[in-house]
């Protein structure tokens, strides 16, 4: 079975779906921090956002794989190409490369054949922009999670804190907030495969509801 799980910056996607997984005991599957993890890469080679040739080759010449802790069923580590960036692809300057990044076409196709890969081995809780439009289009179940801008700027700067401590690389929830709404802005009007809710999708807004309220809700309709 795969539980696509798709939906804007902020709105929770990777939370709740690493805990839907472990809840239901299917595999996980980080979309987002494979497209991340090429943008680190053409961000430290200084390849520009718009050359879409090296992209593309970063994308399909440079393995992305997760690393495990023993007896841990959730990845906690992100390699590409063997080299741990899992810190590296959360900060801010990789944040801004993103969108752009994974609006090229060659980019998608490259990842988005490694996700299917992936995704038909086990039962999977995949997340992401396109899950349910592009890479699974059959899914059993579709969720397109959402929430207003202001709650999402408050959730990012929140992870923030829990994943660099007192040294967050940014801290202003103002420029949090603008770059959540530039980035649906642009992901949505992107060319190639743009956010948006499958048809057969179900939407739910999370702005007013807690993250266990949010995973119960999700794993009723995966068992129903």
């Amino acid at each position: 079975m795969i539980i696509a799980i798709d939906g804007p910056a902020g709105s929770g996607k990777s939370t709740v779906a690493k805990l839907v997984a472990q809840k239901l005991g299917f595999a996980y599957l980080d979309t987002g921090a494979m497209y991340r993890a090429v943008a680190w890469r053409a961000l430290e080679r200084d390849v520009a956002l718009d050359d879409e040739a090296e992209l593309t080759s970063i994308a399909s010449s440079e393995p992305i794989s997760f690393g495990y802790l023993p007896g841990e069923p959730l990845p906690s580590k992100v390699f590409i190409n063997s080299q741990d960036v899992s810190k590296e692809i959360r900060l801010p300057q990789t944040d801004k490369a993103v969108s752009p990044v994974s609006a090229v076409l060659g980019v998608r196709e490259a990842l988005v054949a490694q996700q299917q890969r992936i995704g038909v081995l086990q039962d999977t809780v995949m997340e992401g922009r396109d899950i349910g439009t592009a890479v699974f289009p059959n899914a059993e179940l579709k969720i397109y999670l959402t929430a207003s801008p202001e709650v999402r700027a408050a959730r990012r700067l929140e992870q923030n804190l829990r994943r660099f401590g007192k040294d967050a690389p940014n801290m202003n929830r103002e420029e949090i907030l603008a770059e959540i709404i530039r980035r649906d802005t642009y992901d949505s009007e992107r060319e190639h495969s743009p956010l948006v809710a499958a048809d057969d999708a179900l939407t739910l807004d999370t702005s007013a509801m807690g993250i266990n309220e949010v995973v119960d809700w999700i794993a009723a309709h995966a068992t129903a």
